[in-house]
């Protein structure tokens, strides 16, 4: 049986739960439990706070886990980054007051930083022959310059409303961050096989967020032009109708350019447009 790590509350727990149910896998939820199993899949999940994710993966109490690449990249454990699962997206960036004139990474030199992540941002400094004070804090990083910690702060950055309540302004993005499926570094043969279920299933699910499916009439003489608007993932499914001269094209596109679409199809004669939502994109 596989166990993965999960954060026990915060931004990254509901998503990864949703992920899981949407994979087909029906996890015991209870808030008060440390370990829960699924009911219908061999796995069994473990709470842990964020940072302690990597730490606990690459020792091997969890096989595997789903935590922010930016933790991954902070604790700098061994473990394999198997997934990128495209939610809890964010960027880890600098910032300083805002009416402070910004010259260029070279503003820091000397100066002091407020971070919950200073070996990313010591990674960072070095890289580019920069020397300043890095001051560590575990949380209200934006206040530090307001009460004079420090001169600016690196911190995760995902609308940047924060900031601008707190009177600072993002100056230079560092990295992005969104979550990642981790596993213990050299998991043997049997439990491999299981992650590499487990991953087709997330791939599925991921592939189909954002992606609606869509069923068309047009005229057989318009076809070439129809797929051009609505091109497949791999061959045309077309179906002849029982009137002659017609037929249906299936296909898949981004939700965003659904309306566009439909327009360019209806102006070459397609008639009859359905769209479907989609829960899972098997390939």
């Amino acid at each position: 049986m596989l166990r993965i790590a999960l954060q026990s509350k915060g931004r990254l727990n509901e998503k990864s739960l949703e992920l899981l149910r949407e994979a087909g896998i029906s996890i015991e939820e209870n808030s008060r439990r440390l370990l829960s199993k699924a009911s219908n899949f061999p796995v069994e999940v473990l709470y842990l706070r964020d940072d302690d994710i990597p730490q606990t993966v690459s020792c091997g109490i969890a096989d595997l886990g789903i935590v922010g690449f930016n933790e991954v990249e902070e604790r700098a454990y061994p473990v394999d980054v198997l997934q990128h699962l495209g939610f809890g997206k964010c960027r880890l960036s600098l910032a300083i007051p805002k009416y402070i004139e910004y010259t260029g990474p070279d503003f820091f030199e000397g100066k002091k930083v407020a971070t919950s992540y200073p070996g990313i941002l010591r990674k960072y400094f070095d890289g580019r022959g920069i020397s300043c004070e890095i001051r560590e804090i575990a949380g209200s990083v934006e206040i530090s310059p307001s009460i004079g910690l420090a001169d600016g702060i690196f911190d995760i950055v995902s609308s940047g409303g924060t900031l601008v309540q707190n009177g600072l302004t993002e100056v230079e993005k560092v990295m992005d961050s969104d979550a990642v499926l981790v596993g213990t570094p050299g998991l043997d043969e049997e439990k491999m096989k299981t992650v590499r279920i487990l991953m087709s299933r997330f791939t599925s699910v991921l592939r189909s967020r954002g992606k609606k499916y869509i069923l068309v009439n047009v005229p057989n003489d318009r076809i070439t032009e129809a797929l051009e608007i609505i091109p497949s993932m791999k061959s045309p499914t077309l179906l002849p109708l029982a009137d002659k001269g017609w037929s249906a094209i299936h296909a898949v596109v981004d939700e965003s350019e659904v309306w566009e679409k439909a327009d360019r199809l209806k102006q070459i004669g397609a008639e009859d447009i359905v769209v479907l939502s989609m829960e899972k994109l098997i390939i």
